[in-house]
């Protein structure tokens, strides 16, 4: 039997004056069986790092064909592809063709 993912969640306070962005996020990740606490907590930093009110949690560990997280502006298109990890080169060139 498969084991489930397990939910956290998260609150996060950001002050960025560099970008002027300030924002209070509350982000739920799901962490896939296979995946170490190490990599879901690296999410996070780059959910931080990279703050915005569109910034979104994809299905990095189960789909292949998005990253761990992404940016879409108001039309869909993808603004930033953000990956964790060493991606495979395939996925980095159809990243960069969306």
């Amino acid at each position: 039997m498969a084991k489930n993912s397990t939910i956290y969640k998260a609150n996060l306070s950001i002050a960025d004056i560099e970008r002027d962005y300030y924002g209070d996020h509350q982000i739920t990740l799901a962490c896939h069986p296979s995946e170490t606490t190490e990599r879901m907590m690296l999410r996070i930093l780059a959910f931080a790092l990279n703050a915005d009110e569109r910034l979104t949690p994809a299905a990095g560990m189960s789909d292949a064909d998005e990253p761990d997280l992404w940016l879409k502006d108001l039309t869909g298109a993808i603004t930033l592809w953000i990956e964790i990890g060493q991606p495979d080169e395939r996925r980095i060139l159809k990243a960069c063709g969306r």
